[in-house]
């Protein structure tokens, strides 16, 4: 399914937002929504749902799958930063792509990331960051072996994987277990996709499905082990009744 001859085959490519991202000839797809645009997709879809649904937390852990080019973990501190919240964050991020990440201090980002530059710097060097309020921790490898060792509970998981279709290993219900395993009782997941393949295998490992709808945004997925009030619901019961035939993905399968 991987092929580490066409890993380092990559395009920049310009989103209609302005951003950059980059197209990965392995998956064959782009990191991102061209038409979403890369900054504001991981503030639309991940670090706004999530640091809203959690304000007021003295701290928060976020399982931010995979880094890339760590758009949802870069986003997610120059919001922390722009906004001036005191909420101290723990971000663990498995990436497979060791070359991808020494790649990112030459990376162009856009201005809103200029204050955060050394911590781009630093983890693009040492695969890790410490202040006093943020620390981030790559997990270089494969995230099906790496995710099981994680000791830490989380609150947060940005799923932002390359598509089901592309990347299914990270999308099953066998993968959403793991998650789940590590997951405090009130965690909540993020993810662009709306398909019934993915939501069923959250529903199925205890998490409830929620719609999250943002301006200029398609809208995408919360997930959550508790309820939540402020979205549209989804009785994932009454989805199998209409349609029979949906299933989870599982790991056999690939």
């Amino acid at each position: 399914m991987y092929n580490e001859n066409l890993r380092p085959q990559k395009e920049v490519v310009l989103c209609e937002d302005g951003t950059n991202t980059l197209y990965s000839k392995e998956f064959d797809e782009p990191y991102h929504s061209t038409k979403d645009g890369a900054l504001h997709e991981s503030l639309q879809k991940h670090v706004k749902p999530s640091l809203s649904l959690k304000s007021g937390k003295e701290k928060l852990t976020i399982l931010d799958i995979c880094f890339g080019l760590g758009y949802n973990t870069f986003a997610t501190l120059y919001y922390i930063k722009k906004h001036n919240l005191k909420t101290k964050v723990h971000i663990l991020s498995p990436e497979f792509d060791e070359a991808l990440i020494r790649s990112l201090d030459s990376f162009e980002y856009p201005s809103e990331f200029d204050t955060i530059k050394h911590m781009i710097k630093t983890i693009s060097q040492d695969f890790y960051y410490e202040d006093e309020q943020f620390k981030i921790e790559i997990l270089l490898g494969d995230a099906r072996k790496s995710i099981p060792q994680i000791k830490e509970r989380v609150d947060i998981v940005y799923q932002d994987a390359f598509s089901p279709a592309h990347n299914p290993l990270l999308w099953t219900y066998e993968w959403f277990r793991d998650v789940r395993a590590i997951c405090k009782e009130d965690a909540m997941l993020t993810t662009y996709s709306t398909a019934a393949a993915i939501r069923l295998g959250l529903y199925e490992n205890g998490f409830s499905i929620f719609v999250h709808r943002a301006e200029m945004m398609r809208f995408s997925t919360v997930a959550s082990l508790k309820m939540l009030d402020g979205l549209e619901y989804i009785d994932m019961e009454l989805k199998k009744e209409r349609n029979p035939t949906a299933k989870s993905l599982k790991d056999r399968e690939y």
